[in-house]
């Protein structure tokens, strides 16, 4: 047990925050294995899905600066305006490539039908589709990062 501890004084906020990342990995692929009925370890460092890995890591930073540094801190202020551009990216930019991926590759599916017969070298290339989080998603990360944050106590 003294190595945990010895980790977490290391860097408190590296070390929460990884923490909150690897939690919200393990239970986005225990969740896909629920919903799909298939492991696929990919979701273990894989983006997009529930909950957002991104969102648990950012949120947990906040938190665990707000309790070490105190919310008057620069620390915790930029751990904050970072934490809302990540949560936004993943909502926004990052979710909107994926939908647009779906329809790219459906075109190119269409496409490569007709194709692939006569230029074989293409065969199955595929855009990543899961690269953003819905509202949902980036809230329950929010939430396994705050839970991580509030929960590992200051060493």
């Amino acid at each position: 047990m003294d190595w945990i501890k010895e980790i977490y004084c290391w860097n408190y906020l590296l070390s929460v925050s990884l923490t909150a990342w690897l939690i919200a990995q393990v239970l986005k692929t225990i969740i896909n294995f629920i919903l799909m009925g298939k492991f696929r370890v990919e979701r273990m460092w894989g983006s997009g899905g529930m909950p957002s890995a991104h969102s648990a890591t950012v949120c947990a930073l906040v938190i665990a600066a707000g309790r070490s540094q105190g919310t008057h801190s620069e620390v915790f202020a930029l751990a904050a305006v970072m934490a809302v551009i990540v949560m936004y990216d993943a909502m926004g930019v990052r979710r909107e490539t994926g939908e647009q991926a779906k329809i790219l590759n459906q075109l190119l599916s269409d496409w490569l039908d007709e194709e692939a017969k006569r230029t074989p070298i293409l065969g199955d290339k595929k855009l990543k589709e899961m690269v953003g989080h819905t509202p949902f998603e980036v809230f329950g990360g929010a939430a396994v990062g705050i839970a991580t944050g509030l929960l590992i106590p200051m060493m």
